[in-house]
């Protein structure tokens, strides 16, 4: 059996698959009004067998909010919280902007209603549902005709009854339901309301998409990549789409971690620089995750790992504000018409400054398989630089500062301002466009060394295939920690493990290749937020060690409250294997020089040699200026950097210029 991993990104659409057993790669440019297209496309050029397996990351779910393109939605909950998603929490995200005005809810407010029922704080029903009161909201949403419904009442979390009825009596209009308690069962009713919302917003959309794919691919067996860091079922994807949302940037995350700890960095800051955008996340031994996003400022609270979005990807576009200076993005040129030297485009892109300096070798690029048009630069370049009163080149490396810069801050946000020290890790650079501005912005951050993988430009198609099949479950106790102890807490995870267990073996994993892992979200008695705390014997002490390094103090003295349950059910697949090579020499082979040119560094024309990546070996050694070509990326060495191969292919770049350490 075959196995492809497909990434589905704003400009290209990538693969990684095995065939003969080798693995290989394909690009090609995605198709954003159906995104399916490009990825079958890909699968009929790739594919020599009837008998695969893929795993996909898909951004459906996410534009369908993006855009406001999702599901006709009723919301149904407590008669007097119709409004709870407009109300929302007290936050202001823009605080001294006079003319600001929220965004409109996913639900209007004509299609929300209420049911006079009621569990209290206890799970205790204090009013039951009135038989004919439902009666009558189902006849009157069979009259809207909706395309999905999202039940959120309150405490369903601790007793789930009376949406389960709701879900029963809605079974004759043949309507995907979304049930709070399912979707996420945990306390804070605004956020399990919009996370809830925004499944049954999304689902069907993602349902027609992935049944699209299905009936394409033969019933051959397809996976979803998570934003948790995990795989699941096509099934389980289509009814908790919700989980789908950051599916492309975390097969990212899990493929730099896995390749990174392969080769011994265990502390990176992840950029992955695309087409359209750069996503950033700091790993320190382990994957970050998140319980409190936000998308188009909806609140999600599923579990995501924590990466942070910019605008800027080399086909951001750069312009001139209305006070003339030079800006660059978030919006994209994409996949059409793309930046101008793709032959179609108008509009000056990062991809297209880069060309411009000599950065990027067309004749190179991919493979040689797309043409690039170098010479309809000029014109547009000429018009810029004389709006702007800088000469073309100055303007072109100045759309590259600007966009760096936005990058910098992007990795500020990760590292700096959560109290991390960049300087500690590695920035591993992926993507397509990544290698021409990892160097740059490590050298501005002084983080020491930039790791580059092999074939970086579909490394987020490649941790889809390393990812482990992962089931996240919750539930709110609000315990104090005099009434609880290890034992009493243990009992009650009994239940999330029985489920988790159940639904990895629906989704093939035997039980040699199962684990459990339990945490605590954990509070000081009067806070507002949380820590999560792996639970062992020590997790009081773990807790208040965790809250002196997060806010830099503890009080041990002070009673603490166990907030949620926490289950990651995780399945271990067979995972893809890397071969090791021999290290022998540190010069670079004469085939693997491709030829020299003249590259604009820092204002001023450099030979640099032109090197292609296939031919480098094990310990051989690159000086910058080069700029070293394979068929996902280009990557870009400045002056006094050196890069070195180690012995997994992985090129190691040292901005100091020192790479015995490497």
């Amino acid at each position: 059996m075959e196995i492809v991993g497909v990434d589905t990104g704003g400009t290209f659409t990538d693969f990684i698959y095995k065939a003969d057993g080798n693995w290989s790669v394909y690009k090609l440019l995605s198709s954003p009004s159906n995104p399916a297209e490009s990825l079958l496309k890909g699968l009929n050029h790739v594919l020599k067998t009837k008998d695969y397996k893929v795993v996909h990351g898909s951004t459906v779910a996410t534009n369908a909010i993006l855009e406001a393109k999702g599901a006709n939605t009723i919301f149904i909950t407590n008669k007097g919280f119709e409004d709870i998603i407009e109300i929302g929490r007290q936050n202001r995200g823009e605080l001294y902007n006079l003319s600001y005005k929220r965004k409109p809810q996913l639900v209007a407010k004509e299609l929300r209603f209420g049911i006079d029922c009621r569990v209290n704080s206890e799970g205790k029903i204090i009013k039951d549902i009135d038989e004919t009161e439902l009666e009558n909201l189902v006849s009157a949403i069979e009259k809207i005709k909706p395309e999905s419904i999202a039940v959120c009442f309150l405490f369903s979390y601790l007793n789930p009854k009376h949406e389960l009825q709701v879900e029963e009596s809605l079974k004759k209009l043949s309507l995907p339901v979304s049930l709070s308690h399912k979707i996420l069962s945990e306390f804070r009713e605004y956020e399990r309301a919009s996370t809830t919302i925004i499944n049954a917003y999304v689902s069907p959309k993602m349902k027609r998409y992935i049944r699209h794919i299905i009936d394409k691919i033969d019933n051959n067996e397809l996976r979803i990549m998570q934003s948790n860091g995990g795989s699941i079922s096509a099934d389980v994807a289509m009814n908790e789409s919700v989980r789908t949302i950051l599916s492309g940037p975390a097969g990212g995350a899990v493929g730099a971690y896995e390749i990174g700890k392969m080769a011994g960095y265990s502390k990176l800051i992840t950029f992955d620089m695309g087409g359209t955008s750069t996503d950033v996340a700091l790993i320190d031994n382990k994957l970050p995750l998140t319980f409190e996003s936000k998308i188009a400022d909806f609140p999600v609270n599923v579990p995501m790992i924590d990466i942070h979005t910019v605008g800027a990807g080399g086909g951001s576009i750069a312009y001139l504000d209305a006070g003339g200076s030079l800006k660059v993005g978030p919006e994209s040129a994409g996949a059409d018409p793309g930046p101008i030297c793709y032959g179609k485009g108008k509009q000056i892109t990062v991809t297209d400054a880069n060309l411009y300096l000599g950065r990027i070798i067309p004749e190179y690029f991919l493979g040689g398989n797309m043409k690039l048009e170098r010479e309809k630069l000029n014109e547009y370049f000429k018009k810029m630089s004389n709006d702007i009163g800088l000469s073309e080149m100055e303007l072109a490396e100045g759309i590259l500062d600007v966009a760096n810069a936005s990058m910098e801050k992007a990795i500020r946000v990760i590292s700096v301002e959560k109290g991390f020290d960049p300087r500690e890790f590695a920035l591993f650079s992926f993507g397509g466009a990544g290698g021409m501005h990892a160097a740059f912005l490590a050298s501005l951050l002084h983080i020491p060394k930039v790791f580059v993988p092999k074939n970086p430009g579909i490394l987020s198609a490649a941790g889809m295939l390393m990812a482990d099949i992962i089931k996240d479950y919750s539930l709110t106790i609000m315990l104090k920690s005099k009434h609880t102890n290890f034992e009493s807490i243990e009992k009650m995870f009994k239940p999330l493990d029985e489920q988790g267990i159940n639904d990895l073996k629906k989704e093939g994993i035997d039980d040699k290749n199962m684990l459990l892992e339990h945490y605590l979200d954990i509070r000081y008695f009067g806070q507002s937020y949380e820590i999560m705390v792996p639970f062992d014997e020590n997790y009081i002490d773990s807790f208040h060690k965790l809250h002196k390094k997060s806010y830099g103090y503890a009080d041990r003295n002070k009673k603490i409250e166990i907030v949620n349950l926490r289950l990651r059910a995780r399945g271990i697949p067979k995972k893809p294997e890397f071969e090791e090579m021999e290290c022998r020499s540190e010069t670079v082979r004469k085939d693997a020089v491709l030829g020299i040119k003249d590259v604009v560094f820092d204002s001023k024309m450099h030979k640099t040699k032109i090197i292609s990546r296939d031919k480098l070996m094990c310990g051989n050694v690159v000086e910058g200026p080069a700029i070293i070509v394979e068929y996902s990326s280009t990557i870009v060495l400045p002056p006094d950097s050196v890069a070195i191969i180690d012995k997994f292919g992985n090129l190691i770049i040292d901005i100091q210029g020192d790479s015995d350490e490497a």
